[in-house]
């Protein structure tokens, strides 16, 4: 018969022998957790728009924490910044902004320069699109047209300045970087002929793009279409459509045979809606512009985004 007492002693010495061996093997809970306590903390980007952000994400990959300032279906035309933005710029390594006015009153360099962050203009070394309009002097002055992410080709140059942007804060991870930048450009490649083929559909007398504002027009240029707009650049200029130019729009609409127009997800429907009444026609649908879809959506990546805009156009311009 085992004595009590022996017994005692017995599992004692049998539980920390246990507790030893698990605490030395490498491949326990513990040594995970005591490696990821040593492990040093993620750089931080903080990104002006959706688009960006996911450029970045394309290029990082885990090595660097990435932050939205705008949320899906948010314009940043008319973006007012928060404390939640202040914070988190505070915070950051580097500050990513699309550029050429797209963040309404430069909030996103405001945002930077305030924390003493450095800040990349991610459309720099694109060939822009440029507008006419009135300066605040009521004198003329032209103005670059910001949504450059519409041409694939444009948007291959926005990677590279992202590439290029992170590799300066962090060059011991410059290869690798290197090498998600130049597999995500051969995506964005193989897109562009993608969207070729699919817009090659739609005749060429139909290919006219109704939007709310002069957003696709880097999409126009690039893939064969007609943009016509009842407003400028900027949603911000949404608010003072006059009646004339309403009337300009339906009558262009109605000369040029349009068959649908296009409504956009980051702005209020009614300008539109109201258009497309006016001149007996259809709202084709909802086309992603200043900002992606939002997560779990199909348009919630730029590949996505694109890849939803052109089904969408080809559905109901064939």
């Amino acid at each position: 018969m085992i004595h009590f007492r022996s017994f005692t002693k017995f599992v004692a010495i049998v539980f920390a022998a246990a507790v030893v061996s698990v605490a030395w093997r490498p491949d326990s809970a513990i040594a995970v957790e005591d490696e990821s306590l040593g492990s040093p903390p993620k750089f931080s980007v903080v990104c002006s728009t959706t688009q960006i952000a996911d450029f970045a994400r394309q290029v990082v990959g885990d090595r660097w924490e990435v932050v939205c300032v705008l949320a899906p279906g948010e314009d940043p035309h008319t973006y007012e910044i928060g404390n939640d933005d202040l914070v988190a710029v505070s915070k950051a390594d580097l500050c990513l902004e699309n550029g050429w006015h797209l963040e309404g009153n430069e909030w996103m360099q405001g945002l930077a320069t305030s924390a003493n962050k450095p800040v990349v203009t991610s459309v720099n070394g694109v060939k822009a699109l440029t507008f006419e309009e009135e300066n605040e002097s009521g004198q003329p002055e032209t103005v670059k047209d910001p949504h450059a992410w519409f041409d694939h080709n444009n948007a291959a140059v926005y990677v590279k300045n992202i590439r290029d942007a992170v590799t300066k804060v962090d060059p011991d991870n410059a290869e690798e970087y290197a090498a998600r930048a130049n597999l995500y450009l051969l995506q964005l490649r193989g897109l562009g002929r993608w969207i070729e083929r699919q817009v090659n559909a739609i005749p060429q007398n139909r290919r006219i793009l109704v939007t709310h504002h002069d957003a696709f027009g880097y999409f126009c240029r690039t893939y064969g279409f007609k943009a016509v707009t009842p407003v400028g650049w900027t949603t911000g200029e949404l608010t003072d459509v006059s009646l004339e130019d309403r009337q300009a729009v339906i009558k262009q609409i109605q000369e040029l045979g349009v068959k649908s127009i296009f409504v956009e997800t980051t702005i209020n429907t009614e300008l539109l809606e109201g258009i497309a009444r006016d001149a007996g026609i259809t709202i084709g649908g909802s086309l992603y512009s200043d900002a992606m879809g939002g997560a779990g959506t199909a348009g919630d990546t730029y590949i996505g985004m694109m890849r939803e805009n052109v089904l969408t156009i080809v559905k109901h311009l064939k």
